[in-house]
């Protein structure tokens, strides 16, 4: 519902990700005037795709939870809920490849009880922990429950001395704690904040017995995070320029924003600045933050793909994860991608991967097919058509302990100046999730500067 006072108002929006394509689309639906600056040929931020051949592959392997309310909105807002479907329930193959007795598949899922019993039965026969560790767990996952996220004293904890001191094995975190942490958070347990990882796990696995079920894109990324949220934009209004960065922001004398190209310079009343930590640094204007050196302290935490496209179907299961390797997680892609004929394309995701982000690809090549035929017999003696890296060294913030303290609220001193991204204060990780929640978050804060009554999109009625 739109507020006819508000059609004189204009807002630019700078940064096409999920933050600034969120804050673009409240915004324009508030009914501002709104223009949207991405220095990209394509919208989407770090969740793209790209061509490659016959193939449309996407940068990373992006999935989302059911407890993610923000990111599903946003599929519904740009009608692409139905090309990332989430599972039934929470079903997740763990093979181990480390032990001398042979491979052995065990599997984390949930049944239809209520919190915490939901859980219980698939932990009791989960195989690749052992009875006491098992126990363990439960005990850990019940401290875990009392603590609040919020707190400020758990940031500066890190993830792994906290379950050590709640009895956690070894075994137990890389079986279980870092299963999870390591994909949610992109860090290990020593590198992560303990606020945001009770964040993690208080919200998957401890919310709603339905909270942790996985969804991903059964399309390319760019079908959904571009075609379709351009789709969105244009019938909202909004006016997108592409391959258009912002060169300067200032204020005018008449207190205005102007926001300059190089190309035009954009009057505007409201400004979301939802770029990276870094760019942002460089844009915002002297003032609007009381220490705006903190967003260089953001460390960044990479992202490795390893892409393998085979001549023959060598997996009969949509993903699985490992343990006893380097391997992490991995995806079949073939319909997705477009693939034709036979063979079978898998995207390996290789989170918080510091020590492998720079290695050759022949290197990456003779480290990981070996692996790969390890984990899968069938891909022993399989032809490979096509193997290929992607890299994203500036994936994620890091969520490293004390980061909480950097990140920023989405208000900055400047009146009419507000900040977007996953990297701001939204008490989630970096996560798709968390980018469209700071994206809400800013064009809120805009319009209620702006003196516009509005109704938060977690809490429009269905």
């Amino acid at each position: 519902m739109t507020d006819g006072s508000l059609r004189s108002s204009r807002a630019v929006v700078i940064g096409g990700g999920l933050a600034g394509i969120t804050s673009a689309l409240r915004l324009a639906d508030a009914g501002l005037d709104v223009t949207l600056l991405e220095g990209r040929p394509r919208l989407g931020g770090l969740a793209f795709s790209f061509r490659r051949g016959e193939l449309t592959v996407d940068n990373g392997q992006h999935v989302y939870l059911r407890c993610c309310d923000a990111y599903r909105w946003f599929l519904d807002r740009v009608d692409g809920a139905r090309l990332a479907p989430l599972q039934n329930r929470l079903d997740v193959p763990v093979l181990d490849v480390g032990r001398l007795a042979g491979p052995r598949l065990g599997r984390l899922r949930r049944n239809g009880l209520p919190v915490p019993f939901h859980l219980a039965a698939g932990l009791a026969g989960y195989p690749h922990l052992s009875l006491a560790e098992r126990a363990s767990v439960g005990r850990a996952a019940l401290a875990l429950g009392r603590l609040d996220p919020d707190d400020p004293a758990l940031d500066d904890i890190d993830f792994g001395s906290w379950l050590t001191r709640h009895g956690q094995s070894a075994r137990t975190v890389e079986a279980l704690w870092d299963l999870v942490g390591v994909a949610t958070l992109n860090a290990t347990a020593p590198n992560s904040s303990l606020a945001l990882a009770a964040k993690v796990f208080k919200t998957g696995l401890l919310s709603d017995p339905g909270a942790a079920d996985i969804g991903w894109a059964s399309v390319p990324l760019g079908d959904i995070h571009d075609t379709l949220s351009r789709r969105a934009l244009d019938s909202a209004g909004v006016r997108t320029e592409l391959r258009t960065k912002a060169g300067s922001l200032t204020r005018a004398d008449d207190g205005r924003w102007v926001v300059d190209t190089g190309a035009e310079r954009i009057e505007a009343d409201t400004v979301v600045l939802a770029v990276p930590q870094h760019e942002a640094h460089g844009l915002l204007p002297e003032g609007a933050l009381d220490a705006p050196e903190r967003l260089l302290e953001i460390g960044n935490s990479p992202i490795l793909n390893v892409h393998v496209v085979y001549d023959r179907k060598v997996l009969r299961r949509p993903f699985f994860t490992a343990i006893g390797s380097p391997v992490q997680w991995v995806f079949d892609r073939t319909e997705a991608s477009g693939l034709t004929g036979p063979g079978q394309y898998l995207a390996v995701s290789q989170s918080a991967a510091v020590e492998e982000i720079d290695l050759p690809v022949a290197e990456l090549r003779a480290r990981y097919l070996p692996e790969l035929e390890r984990l899968l017999p069938a891909a022993r003696g399989a032809g490979i058509r096509d193997f290929f890296v992607t890299r994203e060294r500036t994936a994620t913030f890091a969520p490293a302990p004390g980061v909480g303290r950097l990140r920023p609220g989405t208000r900055t001193r400047a009146p009419g100046l507000f900040l977007a991204g996953a990297w701001t204060a939204t008490g989630w990780p970096a996560t798709m999730e968390g980018a469209v929640r700071s994206g809400a978050g800013a064009a809120d804060a805009a319009l209620l500067a702006l003196g516009h009554p509005h109704v938060h999109p977690l809490q429009e009625a269905a």
